[in-house]
């Protein structure tokens, strides 16, 4: 399996953890990421706007323009109450993925 493979299965589930507290534009999203996986996880800004397009459609994110002094206009997404809901089911499966990836290999591997 490679990171490819693993990040497209997370992908989904970053970006609705990180617009969970607060609005975020796709570009910070990809910062985030970035940052917070210590540069394990990496997504192109032009192949994550499609998945921001896609949650959007599916009603687990909303989006709305902003325009701020001196700035280009941005994009915000936040997560809905149907994304809420979506968020949790996939945090138990991932815990759940979890839990069973250590089972197999061993906790000093998962």
């Amino acid at each position: 399996m490679t990171s490819t493979d693993l990040k497209k299965g997370s992908a989904e589930l970053l970006v609705l953890s990180l617009v969970e507290r607060e609005p975020r534009h796709g570009y910070e999203l990809s910062k985030l990421i970035e940052s917070r996986s210590r540069g394990a996880v990496r997504f192109n800004v032009a192949s994550l706007y499609p998945l921001l397009y896609r949650l959007e459609k599916r009603g687990w994110l909303q989006g709305r323009w902003v325009e701020k002094a001196g700035q280009r206009r941005r994009r915000y997404y936040r997560v809905t109450a149907e994304g809420r809901s979506v968020l949790k089911a996939r945090r138990r499966s991932w815990s759940e993925f979890v839990a069973a990836v250590r089972r197999i290999v061993g906790p000093d591997y998962a």
